[in-house]
C-alpha cells in the first residue's frame, strides 16, 4: 500500500511540475525575482537609516555628557578657588560619572558606526547587483521575446503551430469531403449510365436508351414521309387514271354513235 502511494505522489508531483513549467513565464518570473531584490535592498536602506539614526542620537547624548563634564569640572575649580573643597570634590565625582557614561556612549558610537559602515558598504553592492541584475533581464526577456516571436513565425510557415494546424486540417477535411462528393456523383453517373441503377424521375437514359429513341425517332420521320410520298403518289396516279377512263369512254361512245348517224344522213 505504501508502494502505491508513493507512486501516485510521484505521477502527481510530475504532472504538477509538468504543468507549472508549461504555464511558467520565463519573463514573469525575472520581473518577480527583481521586485524580491528592489524590497531586499529597500530593506538594507531602512536598516542603514535606523543605524545612522541611532548613531546621529549617540553623538547628541555625547555632546549633551560632554557638556555636563565641562561644566562640573568648571564648577569643581570655582568651588577650589572659594575654598570650597567639599565642593569642589562632589562636583568632580560627578562628572567622573558621567564620564563613564562618555566613555560608554563612545563605544557605542563606534560600534554603530562600524555596523553603518558595513551596511552602507552591502547596500552598495547590493544595489549594483540589482542593477546588473535588472541589465540581464532585459537582456533576456527581449531574447526570450524574440525566440518566442520567431518560434511562432517558423511554426505558421512550416504549418506546425496550433493555429495553422487547426487551419490545414479543416482545409484537408473540406477536400476529402469535396473529393468524396465527386466520387459518388461520378459513380452514381456511371451506375445510372449502365442501367444498374434506374431513374426515378424518368428522365435520365443511358447512352444504349438514348440511341435507340434517337433511330426510332428517325426511323419514325422516314416512315412518315414515306406515307406522305405514297399517298402524294397514290392521289396522282387516280388522277391520271381518272382522266384516262373519261378519255376511253368517250372515244368509244363516239365509235358507236358514228354508225347509228351515218344511216340518218343516207335516208335523207
Amino acid at each position: 500500500m505504501s508502494g502505491v502511494m508513493k507512486r501516485m505522489g510521484m505521477i502527481f508531483r510530475a504532472k504538477a511540475n509538468k504543468a507549472l513549467d508549461r504555464a511558467e513565464d520565463p519573463r514573469e518570473t525575472l520581473d518577480y525575482s527583481y521586485q524580491k531584490q528592489l524590497e531586499l535592498l529597500q530593506k538594507v536602506r531602512r536598516g542603514v537609516a535606523d543605524v545612522a539614526t541611532s548613531r546621529k542620537r549617540l553623538e547628541l547624548q555625547l555632546n549633551q555628557l560632554q557638556g555636563q563634564s565641562s561644566k562640573l569640572e568648571d564648577q569643581g575649580r570655582k568651588a577650589l578657588a572659594l575654598g570650597r573643597e567639599d565642593l569642589a570634590r562632589e562636583a568632580l565625582s560627578r562628572r567622573a560619572a558621567l564620564q563613564q557614561q562618555v566613555t560608554d556612549l563612545e563605544t557605542q558610537h563606534t560600534t554603530l558606526q562600524g555596523e553603518e559602515e558595513k551596511l552602507t558598504l552591502a547596500a552598495q553592492r547590493l544595489q549594483a547587483k540589482v542593477d546588473a541584475f535588472r541589465t540581464k533581464k532585459e537582456t533576456i526577456k527581449a531574447t526570450y521575446t524574440a525566440a518566442q516571436a520567431q518560434t511562432r513565425i517558423g511554426e505558421a510557415f512550416s504549418g506546425i503551430s496550433e493555429e495553422m494546424g487547426d487551419v490545414g486540417l479543416a482545409i484537408q477535411r473540406a477536400e476529402d469531403k469535396t473529393a468524396q462528393l465527386q466520387a459518388r456523383a461520378g459513380a452514381i453517373d456511371e451506375l445510372l449510365a449502365s442501367g444498374a441503377l434506374d431513374d426515378q424521375s424518368g428522365m435520365a437514359k443511358d447512352d444504349i436508351a438514348a440511341e435507340l429513341d434517337r433511330i426510332s425517332g428517325g426511323t419514325d420521320v422516314e416512315l412518315e414521309l414515306q406515307r406522305m410520298k405514297a399517298e402524294l403518289a397514290g392521289g396522282t396516279s387516280s388522277s391520271q387514271q381518272a382522266i384516262e377512263g373519261g378519255q376511253q369512254s368517250g372515244q368509244q361512245s363516239g365509235q358507236a354513235q358514228q354508225p347509228q348517224d351515218t344511216p340518218r344522213f343516207d335516208k335523207q
